[in-house]
């Protein structure tokens, strides 16, 4: 009997931390998209809620009738890296006009259960003109019509909308184009994470610019830690040691790389402290991965690449070809080059292999080039740019080139009979 109950406990403690990894790589799952991965979050929804608000202060909703499964991650720092991106074409970040119909969209499709492509930007075009301070939407102009479509096919990419009748790309190219849409009204509303809702501020549109970062840290502000300075301060030493654990762990689960320059006093001190180092490997160890410690900080390794939503360098991308290229050049750690020299690294990357990356070919690829594999490194920590300069960080070394010199060739040996 004990030996089964063992293989019980270990199977299900296996199942915890795939269902670790697997939210963390995606925090919304749908039982329509991903049914293996959903159907063992069900299994396990309760250890995996208590791992999630214990460790990193996050919750999560699971919904076995309705199909889905929504971490709700709450960051430790506002951070740009991982931008949502244009699921038709190169996968380009969203810029303001997308995030603004984004908005647009999903507050029109709460109340249309069902609704056509066209029905739908009537609407958004309504909506832009009775606010004076967003631009209007003009179906008309195809540029408007790419927009509007890439925001439609990341709300399809989530679940939110599901295309019951034609494709929603042939609106790019005609504005009459006929597509019949499903929402689903409830996993909608779940897409936003932000602990407190945007119509709680209640703020008039033209104080919003002024008061924009104000509102910000007011959207993501957490009662569990206490008030804030503005609110009186009131927090408890268990709150702000909460905090502590919390805000660490959040972002050795949710970043690339932690370094121990990145955090605070505080940070440090309980990272130093046994219980910290205690909690810390024993976290890691809960969900699968394995904790590599230096002296400059922490990175998670997951051995199956569950958790592994982009990878580096493999994939062989033009931009992550380069990225690797500009790396090279910035060993080793703590060295740094301006973005004119990169650029020139680039160029000469592209002019010894003429026909390789030919869509950067034009007179500003080289710079979008180099732009891009920047923005890359500096996901992955491995990089940072402050002003001109890009200067590697220590995390760097694990691609530096070894050089080892070859092993002298042993006189052969003969026999003789």
């Amino acid at each position: 009997m004990s030996n089964l109950h063992n293989q019980l406990a270990g199977a299900e403690q296996g199942e915890v931390a795939r269902g670790i990894r697997l939210l963390l790589r995606s925090p919304l799952i749908t039982q329509r998209a991903d049914q293996p991965s959903f159907d063992l979050i069900r299994r396990r929804q309760v250890p995996l809620q208590k791992w999630f608000d214990h460790t990193c202060g996050w919750t999560l909703l699971v919904e076995p009738r309705l199909g889905y499964a929504r971490l709700v991650k709450v960051g430790v720092r506002d951070d740009a890296s991982r931008p949502a991106r244009r699921p038709r074409t190169s996968r380009q970040p969203f810029d303001r006009r997308r995030y603004v119909l984004l908005c647009l969209v999903a507050a029109e499709l709460l109340n249309t259960p069902v609704t056509t492509i066209g029905l739908l930007a009537d609407r958004v075009s309504q909506a832009c003109a009775i606010e004076e301070s967003i631009a209007s939407f003009d179906s008309s102009r195809q540029v408007e019509r790419r927009a509007f479509v890439d925001v439609l096919r990341l709300l399809e990419g989530f679940g939110a909308v599901r295309v019951l009748d034609g494709s929603t790309d042939t609106f790019v190219e005609a504005r009459s184009a006929k597509v019949l849409y499903e929402v689903d009204v409830t996993l909608l509303i779940r897409l936003m994470s932000a602990p407190q809702g945007p119509s709680t501020l209640a703020v008039p549109a033209e104080q919003i610019p002024a008061r924009f970062e104000e509102l910000l840290a007011a959207l993501v502000a957490e009662s569990r830690y206490g008030n804030s300075e503005a609110d009186g301060g009131e927090t408890s030493t268990v709150q702000r040691n909460l905090w502590t654990r919390h805000s660490i762990l959040r972002r050795l689960f949710d970043e690339p790389v932690l370094y121990q320059d990145d955090l605070s006093v505080e940070q440090r001190d309980y990272l130093a402290s046994p219980t910290g180092r205690q909690i810390l490997r024993r976290s890691a160890e809960q969900a699968g991965f394995v904790l590599e410690e230096r002296a400059e900080g922490y990175l998670l390794v997951d051995p199956e690449a569950i958790a592994t939503d982009e990878t580096f360098p493999e994939g062989g991308s033009t931009v992550k070809v380069t990225a690797l290229h500009l790396l090279d050049h910035l060993q080793p750690p703590g060295q740094s080059r301006s973005r004119p020299e990169l650029v020139a690294v680039a160029q000469q990357l592209l002019d010894s292999n003429s026909k390789w990356a030919l869509s950067h070919r034009g007179d500003d690829g080289p710079r979008t080039l180099t732009g891009q594999a920047v923005d890359l490194l500096v996901t992955f920590g491995l990089v940072r740019e402050a002003g001109a300069l890009v200067t590697s960080l220590p995390a760097a070394a694990r691609y530096e080139i070894e050089v080892t010199a070859a092993e002298p060739a042993q006189p052969e040996r003969t026999t003789s009979s």
